[in-house]
């Protein structure tokens, strides 16, 4: 995983052995394109996964796909963070197609992805209780996300949402890195998001809540639906219950209600949830 902008004045590493998969909403992103022309001069075959037929992206890459989330109004993205999730595990799941030793998991996330509207319908009526929890928050200066695994995405688009709607500080932050750190941060008056769905990092993710509690920290624990008494029995922690699937695709079901109390925390805060300031839809600069 290589960020674009980074690649490129980094002169990393491509081979003409190299497969390179190009992701952008656009399919127009200046920084993206640049580490496409990289990636091509070094002969690689190149895929764009993109969510715009035409577009750069679209045009100079060897195959790719389209993301058929439909035309995303705001300039945070939304619907095609979800939708580039999905078509990076379908593509996991094409290529992975020939093994035998992960037939279970492979139908496993396949029954889930068909699964996933429902679940995501399921999720959305948490609107009401993020909406409360934005009345909580709205005040406050910073905000910190922790998750770990598939989780740890979901902890940085979380944030990000945040930072670039509601123009308060967020920041999402690696579990594991929690003591190298962040927890020097951690009192009674910041409020701190950990992500705990149920995966393989669940036990792992049980110790950081412990550790933030011993600290007076105060939590807000996202977790599947049932598990909250085993996290948190004290009640010193708020509950953002989700509905479970396999983990690859959790992260899809666990931004939704990050993704709207980013939106609640704008209104409230008297902000543009479509047009942040400073920012625009495509990056077409560097």
């Amino acid at each position: 995983m290589e960020l674009a902008s980074d690649l490129v004045d980094r002169q990393g590493p491509i081979y003409r052995e190299d497969t390179a998969v190009f992701v952008s909403q656009s399919g127009e992103t200046a920084d993206t394109l640049q580490a496409l022309e990289y990636a091509k001069s070094h002969g690689a075959l190149c895929v764009g996964i993109t969510n715009t037929v035409g577009s750069a992206i679209a045009r100079g890459t060897h195959c790719g796909v389209h993301i058929n989330a439909g035309c995303e109004i705001g300039v945070a993205s939304t619907k095609a963070y979800t939708s580039q999730i999905a078509v990076m595990t379908m593509l996991a799941l094409a290529l992975g197609d020939d093994s035998i030793s992960s037939r279970i998991r492979r139908e496993a996330i396949i029954d889930d992805f068909f699964d996933l509207p429902s679940k995501v319908r399921e999720v959305l009526k948490l609107d009401i209780e993020m909406k409360e929890l934005a009345n909580l928050l709205m005040e406050e200066q910073s905000l910190l996300i922790f998750g770990r695994g598939y989780n740890y995405a979901t902890a940085l688009e979380g944030a990000l949402k945040v930072k670039e709607v509601a123009l308060m500080h967020s920041e999402g932050i690696l579990a594991g890195e929690m003591k190298h750190g962040p927890l020097a941060l951690v009192d009674e008056t910041l409020p701190i998001i950990v992500v705990a769905t149920c995966d393989a990092t669940f036990s792992k993710q049980q110790s950081v809540i412990q550790q933030l509690k011993a600290r007076k920290g105060r939590l807000i624990v996202m977790c599947t639906k049932g598990d909250a008494p085993s996290l948190c029995s004290s009640g010193a922690c708020r509950f953002i219950e989700v509905p479970h699937v396999e983990d690859c695709l959790q992260p899809i079901i666990n931004i939704v209600p990050l993704q709207l109390l980013a939106y609640h925390l704008t209104v409230l805060r008297g902000y543009n949830v479509d047009q942040p300031r400073n920012l625009a839809k495509s990056v077409t600069t560097q």
